[in-house]
């Protein structure tokens, strides 16, 4: 497949972190400014005329691909649901609680944190990112969490075998359990 310079200029824009000015592109393309000025439009006129979800638009002295803001509402609610960036820190405490100590019950959860779990688990919940995986053979039988497919992929991990070890001055999961019931209060 031989790429052209419209192929080119497509891939630079949708790559580009802020807007692109015409005489980068030129340099960038090795093209004179009014070939330029073609492929822009042309490149205009395609995102246009065809159900696409961006669109080119000439801002802050440069170029620049964004979504059509008909669109918004599935976007706000693609990275609202998948972003695990936008996690509290209190969310990712407790994501990285069940990630390693899986299955794991709320009570635990907030026993190691030393602080109610249960609003972010909720968070982690709806993102689909934990999940009830089992229920403890206690009296009540709570509910056990372990970490989803989503949080693999979302991680660009295969398996939990991957996750880097903990810290050597962490304490590991055995050593908390023993703390936990030595200091237990009956």
């Amino acid at each position: 497949m031989e790429l052209t310079t419209a192929a080119a200029l497509e891939a630079i824009l949708f790559v580009a972190e802020a807007p692109v000015s015409s005489k980068r592109l030129c340099e960038v393309l090795g093209i004179e400014r009014s070939e330029l000025d073609r492929e822009v439009v042309a490149l205009s006129d395609r995102l246009e005329s065809t159900e696409r979800g961006l669109r080119l638009e000439r801002v802050a002295g440069g170029w620049r691909l964004y979504t059509r803001p008909e669109l918004s509402g599935y976007l706000e609610s693609f990275v609202s649901r998948w972003s695990i960036n936008r996690l509290s820190a209190a969310s990712q405490e407790v994501l990285a609680v069940i990630t390693y100590r899986q299955p794991v019950s709320r009570n635990q959860i907030s026993e190691i944190r030393g602080v109610d779990s249960s609003s972010s688990l909720r968070t982690l919940e709806r993102m689909g990112l934990v999940e009830v995986t089992g229920r403890l053979p206690v009296p009540g039988h709570p509910a056990l969490y372990g970490t989803t497919e989503l949080l693999l992929e979302k991680l660009g991990l295969d398996s939990l075998e991957e996750l880097p070890p903990l810290s050597e001055r962490v304490p590991s999961p055995e050593v908390m359990d023993g703390l936990a019931t030595r200091t237990s209060v009956s």
